[in-house]
């Protein structure tokens, strides 16, 4: 983990958030630009036994990917999703998924990122379960 002041805000940001909680994310890498998150797999948030539904995919893809684009912005910034696509490729099934978040493009009004999120198995193999592409509009502090 990197231990810059505004990585740290992106943090505390989205786990302070009672979704994020809820889901059980973690954050297991975060750079400027990049992020990754792991959300277990769990029997609440399954569609079937060790099998994850779509909407946590989802989520855990959005984290990801809007994480790493409040991860370049100036000291005060924030940010929100604004439009995002998810492709599911194959189950999300295992003990959790890895979400890999990146900047496209940047901009000053908005920001382009994306997310594969890849499905863990018991013993740490990863297969690519989503992609998920995403505009996250930047908000310059009041």
């Amino acid at each position: 983990m990197n231990d810059s002041p505004q990585l740290q805000r992106v943090e505390q940001a989205v786990l302070a958030m009672p979704m994020a909680r809820t889901l059980g994310l973690r954050f297991t890498q975060l750079a400027a630009g990049e992020v990754e998150i792991e959300l277990p797999i769990t029997e609440a948030l399954s569609y079937s036994p060790g099998r994850l539904q779509a909407t946590a995919v989802f989520a855990a893809a959005d984290f990801a990917a809007v994480s790493a684009a409040g991860s370049v912005l100036p000291e005060g910034w924030r940010n929100a999703t604004v439009d995002a696509t998810l492709k599911l490729v194959a189950p999300a099934a295992g003990r959790a998924v890895r979400a890999r978040g990146r900047v496209v493009h940047g901009g000053q009004l908005l920001t382009v990122c994306a997310a594969e999120v890849y499905a863990v198995a018991p013993e740490g193999g990863e297969t690519l379960c989503a992609t998920l592409l995403a505009t996250a509009r930047n908000i310059r502090p009041d």
